[in-house]
């Protein structure tokens, strides 16, 4: 059985591997701690599926929920592992005909606003660095 200090490390290790960034304790730091340990220190270190794979399924999922505070979080984390906006559409667009058209247009309108987000923080580093 796997140590708990051992999963806490490889759990931290895999959430800044997929965010870029470290957790952020919310309103209730024990869940954050069980998500760390369980979910990304002992689901998303198993073998079989590349990170890459398992955000796609994560990203699938979160639309499907329609949970739109972890759906941008997941297309957040999509990009930074090197997926590009056009394959992110594209698993959204392929969840209109296994989630309904709803589950699209919500995915799309998510998507959107964070590709928005990103490019005006963008253009906002620009000018800061002129």
């Amino acid at each position: 059985m796997n140590q708990p200090a051992a999963r806490r490390e490889r759990g931290e290790a895999m959430f800044q591997q997929v965010f870029g960034r470290e957790p952020r304790p919310g309103s209730y730091p024990e869940f954050l701690q069980l998500t760390v340990d369980h979910l990304f220190g002992e689901i998303w270190t198993r073998p079989h599926l590349s990170v890459e794979e398992r955000e796609l399924v994560a990203l699938t999922a979160v639309a499907l929920a329609r949970t739109d505070w972890e759906l941008r979080g997941h297309i957040g984390a999509a990009l930074h592992l090197g997926m590009s906006r056009e394959k992110i559409i594209e698993v959204i667009i392929q969840l209109a005909y296994y989630g309904g058209w709803p589950v699209a247009n919500n995915g799309l309108r998510v998507a959107q606003e964070v590709f928005a987000e990103l490019d005006d923080a963008a253009g906002k580093d620009a000018d800061h660095d002129r």
